[in-house]
């Protein structure tokens, strides 16, 4: 569940949908995200990190540039998990509540 509050919580600001959504076009380095959005190379670099850390986004060094791509697996996963709790399932914590009534 840990993992599924993480990626809620950075998908929460705009800007890193935005950079979510650059990137869903294809890779991506940070100057060309930092140009699209206008955002400061700090602010670029604190909103990455949080991507990264959530597993939404991946990265990999070419010489002096980092460039980012989005992580499918973990949106793929993500799908699942929202797909999973919006039918019914045995093991849904309301069962579980019902019970203990």
């Amino acid at each position: 569940m840990e993992d599924k509050i993480q990626i809620f919580k950075a998908l929460s600001d705009k800007n890193r949908l935005l950079i979510i959504d650059m990137l869903s076009c294809g890779e991506l380095c940070a100057y060309d995200i930092l140009e699209g959005l206008k955002l400061t190379q700090p602010t670029i670099s604190h909103h990455m990190k949080i991507l990264e850390q959530a597993g939404l986004v991946k990265s990999r060094k070419n010489g002096k540039w980092t460039i980012y791509s989005l992580n499918k697996s973990s949106f793929i996963d993500l799908s699942n998990y929202i797909n999973k709790i919006s039918n019914h399932k045995e093991d849904c914590i309301c069962n579980k509540v019902k019970r203990d009534v």
